[in-house]
């Protein structure tokens, strides 16, 4: 078997150590005669792996002590409608603000309208979401609850470099497509959403980190299992919750500090993304479409000058085993999504291919 480079943007690659200790112990976990996805979520073995999740998660992005740790159903976009039915309520007015910087930020945006009203204070519509928006502090509504940003935009190649201060409103990001890929600190917001299928695990749960303070909230109309508390209170083990995926997160933890940690991780991350990017800018056959000062190490996203090269380029991209490269229907052209797990040699292979792409086409 050869494996590609998976350029997808989710579910992404995995690291292939992680993939290759979950085989070892697909059957056998523990020498217990069964596999992990077999065993009971209250089992002393499965306290073991959430709380061994807990501890790296802790320690690798240094999480503060009066924060919760949640392992929640329905990935990232369910969270849409749990942070309004736990925050919107803070204050009577029931508002919140959201910084639209792409279709992430809108779909929140809209959910959140269900439970209050949504204010959308900027936002970079009008130049198809390719940089972020100017933010200041005066753009707030004082009766807001919270201010919900997306980190980093999958689709649109952007991310804020760094975040606002939302001063004593507090601030949710959702950080699906870049949660452990750079060190951020955690005190700076109220709540931190991330769907595994980026950097964490496989796709179907969603890790919140959460200040304590923030718990007491949840409009009386939340379901048990979208109310933050419930899964606080119980461990996030309220109901049967997808006990494999936090199982294979706590490997990724486990590999992720062996690299290192989130600034090791980081270091490469950067390098990763200034080898594609310093192509790019290096010649007219591509052309970036996010605003450099704004660009994401994490999805590097571009086209060709002549569009009609596009299908050419990901057939032959995928017959050199560079998979997954074409970009979402949003934005077009080309997506290369280069989390934790991409190694170096993938995004060489990439330019590589694009460097000969370019002569055989120039």
């Amino acid at each position: 078997m050869t494996r590609v480079f998976n350029f997808g943007a989710g579910p992404a690659m995995l690291p292939i150590e992680v993939m290759q200790k979950a085989q070892a112990e697909f059957l056998d976990y523990n020498n217990m005669g069964a596999s992990v996805i077999e065993i009971s979520h209250r089992s002393k073995e499965f306290g073991e792996i959430i709380d061994r999740s807990d501890a790296l998660l802790r320690e690798l992005a240094n999480i503060p002590r009066n924060y919760k740790i949640l392992y929640v159903h329905g990935g990232a976009q369910m969270q849409f409608s749990a942070v309004p039915l736990n925050l919107i309520n803070r204050n009577p007015a029931c508002k919140a603000s959201f910084v639209l910087t792409g279709t992430w930020a809108v779909k929140a945006s809209k959910e959140a309208n269900r439970y209050g009203t949504a204010l959308n204070i900027a936002s970079s519509k009008d130049s198809n979401f390719n940089h972020i928006p100017e933010f200041d502090a005066s753009m707030l509504d004082p009766e807001s609850s919270y201010v919900h940003i997306v980190s980093n935009n999958t689709l649109y190649g952007t991310r804020w470099q760094s975040f606002p201060d939302t001063g004593d409103i507090p601030l949710v990001a959702d950080m699906t497509s870049e949660f452990m890929s750079r060190k951020i600190d955690i005190s700076q917001f109220g709540v931190i959403f991330a769907g595994l299928q980026k950097n964490l695990g496989p796709a179907g749960l969603a890790v919140v980190i959460i200040r304590e303070d923030l718990l007491e909230h949840a409009i009386p109309e939340t379901p048990g299992l979208l109310n933050y508390k419930t899964y606080a209170d119980q461990h996030s083990l309220a109901n049967t919750n997808n006990t494999f995926a936090i199982y294979m997160m706590s490997l990724v933890m486990e590999w992720l500090k062996d690299q290192g940690g989130v600034e090791k991780m980081e270091a490469k991350n950067e390098a990763k993304a200034k080898l594609i990017y310093d192509y790019i800018d290096s010649t007219n056959f591509y052309f970036g479409t996010a605003e450099p000062a704004h660009r994401s190490i994490m999805n590097v996203t571009f086209k060709t000058l002549n569009e009609d090269l596009l299908d050419s380029f990901l057939e032959q991209a995928e017959a050199n085993s560079l998979y997954a490269l074409k970009g979402h229907r949003d934005v077009g052209g080309i997506r290369a999504s280069i989390y934790n797990a991409m190694p170096v040699a993938g995004c060489e292979a990439l330019v590589n291919f694009m460097q000969e792409f370019e002569k055989n086409n120039a």
